[in-house]
């Protein structure tokens, strides 16, 4: 079972030798993480954009850079213990630019998701958002947290950690409000990979923060996620209309291609979902008692290198995407393509289309209050 730990910050009155000593100690004992390390990785919006690296002691290596607070890489070792980077991005920050980019491994706002038509009302006054898939909005818009400059931090901490912080203008791709986000990476020697949201806003506003890895537990450009066995303890999904809006029925999987409370390969069922391109890209609706607290979302788990990926957090729902609209035409490192379903997502959120859906739970944030959320990628091996 993981376990999500809470850390202080550390700090030390001693200089010299005895300085030397301790840090030497503390090195020698494992009790401290690694310093978080820095380089270039090129520019975007006339500023630097850097790459900051979080290490731990298990192997597992983790990239972000400040460009949409972005997971660039996840090197993870398989049950042998080779290291493989099970996430799809780039080495540099001049691909993630383009428009035609998926989203690989970017931090998801204001709104992740999709939002009917670009409108909803909120207090009785109608807003129209920026249209970015077809007639809806969708991931923020046009111009959303994926593709703003973040300021960066590194966090004195226990464990390699780096806050990203990110300010908002009132009505910025259409939602009202002056909102400051911040989401904070923590690599724990537990082998989780912790983010913590959070956001305020000077006016009443919609809001629903995400994380977008792709994962390939093969390792990424390594052959499709088709084999990968997913576990997802939802006994109801949110049936979806040609345009992939909820159309606000909370359905059961018994008996679907949705049901993935036992363990099922992604490809066993994938031609039943149906859809234009074919495959899974929909809201599971977490069981209650997840509520309230950092529960299993899913679990994945890759039969040849061993791999095993649980996502947690605290959200009502995840969206299960199966990387559908991947076609070959981005390649990563190597030059490999990502072609269709070399990659999958499983992003903890709230419903998609919340605003337009009072039946859904509530994605409202007013001022003088704080929204906070919570994702852990737990990584592993069996």
């Amino acid at each position: 079972m993981t376990t999500l730990l809470r850390f202080n910050s550390v700090a030390s009155g001693r200089s010299g030798a005895a300085l030397t000593a301790v840090l030497a100690a503390m090195l020698a004992h494992s009790a401290f993480a690694a310093p978080v390390t820095v380089k270039p990785f090129g520019e975007a919006d006339g500023q630097k954009i850097s790459l900051y690296t979080l290490t731990n002691d298990k192997g597992v290596t983790v990239n972000v850079t400040n460009f949409g607070a972005t997971v660039v890489d996840l090197l993870t070792p398989d049950r042998s213990g080779k290291s493989a980077n099970i996430s799809l991005g780039f080495d540099s920050v001049k691909p993630y630019l383009s428009k035609k980019v998926p989203y690989f491994g970017a931090t998801i706002g204001r709104y992740g998701n999709r939002i009917a038509n670009g409108k909803f009302t909120l207090d009785g006054k109608p807003y129209q958002l920026a249209r970015n898939d077809g007639p809806n909005a969708l991931h923020g818009g046009i111009k959303g947290f994926d593709k703003r400059v973040w300021t960066a931090e590194i966090v004195k901490s226990a464990n390699p950690s780096v806050r990203f912080t990110l300010h908002s203008a009132d009505g910025e791709e259409g939602y009202p409000g002056a909102m400051d986000t911040t989401v904070v990476y923590t690599l724990t020697n537990k082998n989780n990979l912790e983010l913590r949201f959070a956001a305020t806003t000077d006016k009443p506003t919609v809001i629903n923060l995400t994380n977008h890895t792709y994962f390939n537990l093969h390792g990424a450009g390594q052959g499709t996620v088709l084999d990968h066995q997913v576990r997802i303890p939802a006994k109801r999904y949110t049936p979806v209309d040609a345009k992939l809006i909820p159309t606000g029925e909370l359905k059961s999987v018994k008996g679907t291609p949705m049901d993935f409370r036992k363990p099922v390969a992604i490809g066993a069922r994938i031609k039943e979902v149906g859809g234009k391109p074919i495959g899974y890209d929909h809201n599971y609706v977490l069981n209650k008692g997840l509520l309230g607290g950092v529960k299993l979302n899913a679990e994945v788990y890759e039969p040849a290198s061993g791999r095993v990926l649980d996502v947690l957090s605290d959200q009502p729902g995840v969206q299960f995407y199966s990387g559908n609209f991947l076609d070959g035409t981005l390649k990563g490192r190597e030059q490999k393509p990502y072609k269709q379903y070399t990659g999958l997502c499983l992003e903890p959120q709230h419903f998609p289309d919340s605003p337009n859906k009072p039946q859904f739970p509530s994605v409202v944030l007013r001022p003088g209050k704080t929204y906070h959320s919570t994702i852990v990628f737990h990584f592993g091996t069996k």
